[in-house]
């Protein structure tokens, strides 16, 4: 951060800031500050999932495609405005993670553009700056969606310009941007009406919120480091993710509690703060969930400041550390035998989100695995990596998740090679577009039957709910086995039988040749075998395959086809 700005005492960081130039070094400071406040509050954002299914990642997807921007600049002493800004930008681009992370790396881009070459940034240039990446982000997506991320991004040039008429000063365009911000995230549900039904307001609207507030709330010297205090309910409060584990923070520790009197949520954090970090608080029916990360010295210093409060009535603690290193060792294992590539013929790349699912992948003619799915989108530079030192210019890319074909494409624009995104939505997708890769043919067509192929399959997922919800007409209480067939929500039940039968009748699975099962991580082989076992005696004509896919958070894939 710039030396000047750090010997500035906070409460008067905003009388500095009026009256100085914005250059490169605090613009720098400004975007460090919006990633800041925004990993304190990705959990809030990754709360906001309309679906009740573990893939709530769009603050994960922000917080890493930020941190990729800032990492281009870290050790930067440019002071030119614009030269920092097409860095972060550039940066983000490389970084971008999932659809959230895509078109904010096209917010910057744009940014960028309207800076160039320029010193500073006064009010009117923030105000093209803000337009024009608004604009770039809408003509990066091919069907805009009102009610996103894009109409908050929209609301906030709006109130940029409008405050122009007022201001020329931007850190006072910039304070009145936020509130407009805000305004426009809690709008969402009005014009996008699965959010309505689901009672959420758009996660990638509220993630560009926080990264706003968090510029103002730096320059007005408040803390970026604790969340405001907020309570949500234990139905939607979700675990930290791994790759969030901080350095020394090797236990998580979550304590049920029901307090004696109510808790003062201020002083509640403050004391926190003293213990550990990605402190979490959900409320539910006059019980509490408390959720720290701490150093392994401290591991029962939550427990016994929740005794303090109240009543204890469940305990668990994870070494996040063991359970990291049991994770990579589980992914160790035979190489994955990949289809070798000659030159001039078609290679194709696919992301899998399990080992198994990998394995079937190479099996029928991929050339490049991505690891990534649900909740683990891979980076724009992680996809151009896998092809990039492929021995051919032609390329074929299978996301096989919504979240992931943006970032897919991103990466294809970043080539010199000849590069088709088959827009695969999932797994079975992605293995029907497969089959009619022809690796001499001609690139156009052979994408083009891909693509085609992507309507011969049903895809289904079997997954347990995060929270309780009522959405396309079904009603689901947390814990409940839930089914989607092609993205929708059609069903919950008790258990995963009756689940995967519902889903088959859905799918009208009798009109169909072959049902194959991919089994998750949570489910043993036996318990796979067995439900395919009934599936059987339901469907006697059919064809029924069991693979082992390893994929997390899915206790099945199921393909029909």
């Amino acid at each position: 951060m710039d030396s000047s700005l750090l010997s500035i005492l906070p409460q008067q960081r905003r009388a500095y800031l009026l009256q100085a130039h914005i250059d490169g070094q605090i613009l720098k400071a400004l975007a460090e500050a919006g990633l800041t406040w925004l990993r304190t509050n990705q959990q809030t954002v990754n709360a906001l999932n309309v679906f009740p299914v573990p893939d709530g990642d769009t603050g994960t997807n922000m917080v890493l495609t930020m941190q990729a921007a800032l990492d281009e600049v870290a050790n930067s002493a440019e002071r030119n405005a614009g030269a920092i800004a097409h860095s972060i930008a550039h940066g983000a681009l490389m970084g971008a993670r999932g659809n959230s992370g895509v078109i904010l790396s096209q917010l910057w881009r744009g940014f960028a553009r309207a800076l160039d070459h320029q010193e500073t940034i006064d009010g009117p240039s923030l105000v093209r700056a803000l337009a024009q990446g608004r604009d770039t982000a809408y003509k990066g997506v091919v069907r805009p969606v009102e009610g996103t991320i894009l109409t908050v991004a929209k609301d906030a040039a709006a109130a940029a310009e409008k405050a122009l008429a007022e201001t020329s000063n931007p850190v006072e365009i910039l304070e009145k941007v936020v509130p407009a911000a805000e305004a426009s995230v809690l709008r969402t549900p009005d014009l996008l009406p699965v959010l309505k039904e689901a009672g959420v307001v758009d996660s990638g609207g509220k993630g560009l919120f926080f990264i706003l507030e968090g510029m103002t709330r730096f320059i007005n010297g408040q803390s970026l480091d604790t969340a405001i205090a907020t309570v949500q309910p234990l139905a939607a409060m979700k675990e930290e993710a791994l790759e969030s584990i901080e350095p020394g923070q090797d236990y998580e520790v979550v304590v049920d509690f029901r307090p004696r009197q109510p808790l003062d949520l201020e002083a509640f954090y403050t004391d926190l703060q003293m213990i550990g970090t990605s402190i979490q608080l959900g409320e539910g029916e006059g019980m509490y969930r408390l959720h720290i990360h701490v150093p392994a010295e401290k591991r029962y210093e939550p427990i016994d400041y929740a005794m303090t409060l109240g009543t204890i009535t469940k305990v668990s603690m994870e070494n996040l550390l063991a359970q990291l290193e049991a994770l990579n060792g589980k992914q160790d294992g035979p190489k994955l035998q990949l289809a070798p590539v000659e030159p001039g013929h078609i290679a194709a790349v696919a992301v899998a989100p399990g080992r198994g699912i990998a394995e079937v992948f190479a099996s029928l003619g991929v050339s490049a695995i991505v690891e990534g799915g649900q909740t683990m989108n891979p980076s724009t530079q992680e996809i151009l990596n896998a092809f990039e030192n492929l021995p051919t210019d032609k390329i074929v890319i299978l996301p096989n998740n919504k979240n992931i074909i943006l970032a897919a494409q991103n990466a294809a624009q970043l080539t010199v090679k000849k590069v088709k995104v088959i827009p695969s939505k999932t797994v079975s997708q992605g293995l029907a577009a497969l089959l009619k890769l022809v690796p001499h043919g001609d690139l156009e067509q052979v994408a083009a039957a891909m693509a085609s192929a992507l309507d011969d399959v049903e895809s289904g997922e079997i997954t347990t709910a995060t929270r309780s919800v009522e959405i396309d007409g079904v009603t689901v209480k947390e814990g409940q086995i839930i089914a989607l067939l092609n993205g929708k929500l059609v069903l919950a039940e008790a258990d995963l039988e009756s689940a995967c039968l519902g889903l088959l009748q859905k799918a009208h699975a009798d009109h169909f040749e072959l049902i194959t099962l991919f089994y998750g991580e949570t489910i043993s082989r036996q318990d796979a075998f067995r439900i395919a076992d009934v599936i059987r005696t339901v469907y006697p004509e059919q064809e029924i395959e069991v693979k082992d896919g390893g994929q997390p958070h899915y206790h099945f894939i199921i393909s029909v086809e």
